[in-house]
């Protein structure tokens, strides 16, 4: 290794070893398109490298002044239609550090429920006010926040009568190729989250609560927006534990 490598290697630890007994099974065949989506074999486990460990690197001139605000980034004379709200949240290591400089992806339906995706052929309207995606870099303290639209549900083809509760997709990226995270964020109260047969494939109650961003009532924004908050945890570096007395 070169002596670059090696003062990065010594910077950048790796990571904590995956633990697949706590992530939902890949196949899960009420959810009908993991069939064909899901692999037949065990994984494999490769050890990290200097590229899992290092990297990417974003910083806040490469975003537009308004790729957080997906009420008005696409809006061409006019606002999108639906309920205005603001999402905000802190992403964290496991070990409860705050990742700095992550980038946070996020895309979702209008408020009728359709995406702006030339293959969607919900009969939703779609809205000229509004694209449906955003990004955004976490601060200091691995803070997020954007505005948006409220998504709709919407109907699907996985069992008859199927429906999406409101959701929007997220996908992050820390300080290392290893904390690549791709999720779905739902919204507290929804009664179409019990029978998602998504959300059925996680067994775990507390991780689907995991997925769920609570009201945020003292973060209101007056005569405007609704808040919620979604808090989001990545793949921590290896550190001694600390044992209290």
């Amino acid at each position: 290794m070169k002596t670059s490598e090696s003062a990065a290697a010594s910077a950048y630890g790796p990571f904590v070893q995956r633990r697949s007994e706590v992530h939902p099974a890949a196949l899960t065949p009420g959810y009908k398109t993991s069939v064909l989506r899901s692999p037949h074999q065990a994984l494999i486990s490769i050890k990290h490298t200097l590229t899992e460990r290092t990297g990417p690197l974003f910083v806040p001139q490469e975003l537009g002044a308004q790729d957080n605000d997906l009420i008005l980034n696409y809006a061409h004379g006019g606002l999108p239609v639906g309920e205005r709200i603001v999402v905000h949240g802190y992403v964290r290591d496991e070990f409860g550090q705050p990742v700095r400089n992550a980038l946070v992806e996020v895309w979702q339906a209008n408020a009728s429920g359709r995406y702006r995706h030339k293959k969607d052929q919900y009969i939703g309207a779609l809205d000229p006010n509004f694209g449906g995606c955003g990004r955004m870099l976490t601060d200091e303290n691995g803070h997020y926040r954007y505005r948006t639209i409220k998504p709709g549900p919407y109907p699907w083809r996985n069992r008859i009568n199927d429906w999406r509760p409101s959701h929007i997709h997220y996908s992050l990226q820390g300080d290392g190729w290893a904390q690549r995270l791709i999720t779905q964020m739902y919204f507290e109260g929804d009664t179409l989250i019990p029978g998602c047969p998504i959300l059925q494939g996680i067994t775990d109650e507390d991780q689907v609560r995991g997925l769920i961003a609570l009201e945020d009532r003292a973060n209101f924004v007056e005569l405007d927006a609704r808040c919620y908050r979604f808090d989001i945890v990545l793949r921590g570096r290896r550190q001694t534990w600390f044992e209290g007395a």
